[in-house]
């Protein structure tokens, strides 16, 4: 008996472009990048001044819900929100009203992938606590500053109270939570999840953290929109980025039974550990090929169907070379005909969410038609010698995609999607 499939129905994006998926959509299937200077905050004596921050984004972008109206819309309070869980709110209520869904739904939980949570919140209270004694310290400041607090807040959102969860697993945490949403759905536990990831980190420690780290990029601080370059010899760092990009979630026969329009499916999803290193791959890549390789079998699929690749390229030199590597390791000789894209290289990475940004951006490339491409790569590293979608992306029909995804702490996970037929 076969696995059932589960169904995309539904779509949100908070991003470095704004509100919206289709926004986020235009963008990267033109290639344009949100990497930008850092003004929020006083970068002066730091090492690298770039990032893809999300522009101004406020709860009254947020989507309205059928159904909504009453006195349980008040237990929302906006005004003690962390970034990540009002990214994750405007997502997730795009998301909700896309599907077809309404505020309050029956059986419906919330399953979100989140690397800092509230940490904005943390570098704010710490800051007062240790500059002015706690004088300004909110009581609320441990509530809304736990990463738990992000699946609850749109729980509350969406005013549904199935299971409220928060995974996070370092970069990996978004690709978790959608594999472990499948798993829900496929038990029964609900009949529809809102799950994904979202994170609001491009804030001074963070910027501070990384350049001590030497992690992220400091080479092109005058032309931001150039420095995340995944897979080009230039690379120097990744570009720290942030948002949220949520999915709902349902079984594919109750999707179709609805009349609901699915975007793709999810198919298979596969982790494993290097047990190598706190921030580097194991240079071997014997568990991301396992990986890679245990995503495409348990989605029933074989190897020569998959027809686009959504790699975790963060536009690190010994990262995305491993990747490379691990790529053609899993696939043999068919890795030459694949074509695949990092969608970071556009958005920089936004750490937990970052495996549901390439997630959506693969959902809306199969049931588009259209591969987004790798921005900045002008000068392929010979070490990187696969098919990359340089610069420009292209049509194509794909029936399924793999999506990477490769974290801190030696965590490599992947999801198999599929193209939705009818």
């Amino acid at each position: 008996m076969s696995t059932p499939r589960v169904a995309i129905t539904g779509i949100g994006v908070v991003s470095a472009f704004g509100v919206g998926r289709e926004v986020y959509w235009d963008a990267i299937r033109r290639g344009h990048s949100g990497t930008r200077a850092i003004t929020e905050f006083d970068v002066s004596t730091y090492p690298c001044k770039v990032a893809a921050p999300v522009p101004p984004v406020d709860i009254s972008q947020a989507t309205p819900l059928t159904g909504e109206a009453g006195p349980r819309e008040s237990r929302a309070d906006p005004k003690r929100y962390s970034r990540a869980a009002l990214f994750g709110v405007v997502a997730a209520r795009e998301a909700w009203s896309d599907a077809g869904l309404a505020f309050g739904e029956a059986n419906a939980g919330v399953v979100i992938g989140s690397g800092g949570g509230g940490i904005d919140v943390g570098e704010r209270q710490y800051q007062d606590f240790f500059t002015t004694g706690g004088q300004h310290v909110t009581p609320y400041a441990i509530a809304i500053g736990i990463c738990g607090m992000v699946s609850s807040e749109i729980s509350i959102a969406l005013g549904v109270r199935g299971v409220s969860h928060v995974l996070s697993t370092g970069c990996t945490s978004s690709t978790d939570a959608l594999g472990y949403a499948c798993m829900l759905l496929r038990q029964g536990e609900c009949d529809v999840l809102l799950s994904g990831g979202a994170d609001g980190c491009v804030l001074p420690g963070m910027i501070f953290g990384f350049s001590r780290m030497r992690a992220v990029s400091t080479h092109y601080n005058d032309r931001g929109a150039e420095a995340s370059r995944p897979f080009d010899r230039g690379r120097d760092g990744f570009v720290l980025g942030e948002g949220a990009w949520t999915l709902t979630l349902e079984l594919e026969g109750r999707a179709r039974a609805r009349g609901a329009r699915v975007y793709a499916t999810i198919d298979g999803y596969a982790s494993t550990c290097d047990a190598y290193h706190r921030v580097q791959m194991d240079p071997d890549g014997e568990q991301i090929v396992r990986c890679l390789q245990t995503a495409i079998a348990r989605s029933g699929r074989a190897a020569e169907e998959i027809g686009y690749i959504n790699y975790h390229g963060t536009s690190t030199q010994l990262n995305d070379a491993i990747e490379a590597r691990c790529t053609r390791l899993a696939f043999g000789g068919l890795a030459d005909r694949i074509p695949g894209s990092s969608t970071k290289s556009m958005i920089g990475h936004p750490q937990g969410a970052s495996g549901a940004a390439g997630v959506v951006a693969t959902a809306l490339s199969l049931s588009r038609g259209f591969l987004p491409p790798t921005i900045n790569l002008t000068d392929p590293d010979p070490n990187c010698d696969l098919d990359f979608i340089p610069n420009q992306g292209r049509a194509a029909q794909p029936e399924a995609a793999l999506c990477n995804c490769l974290g801190f702490g030696s965590k490599n996970s992947a999801l198999v999607l599929g193209r939705s037929h009818g």
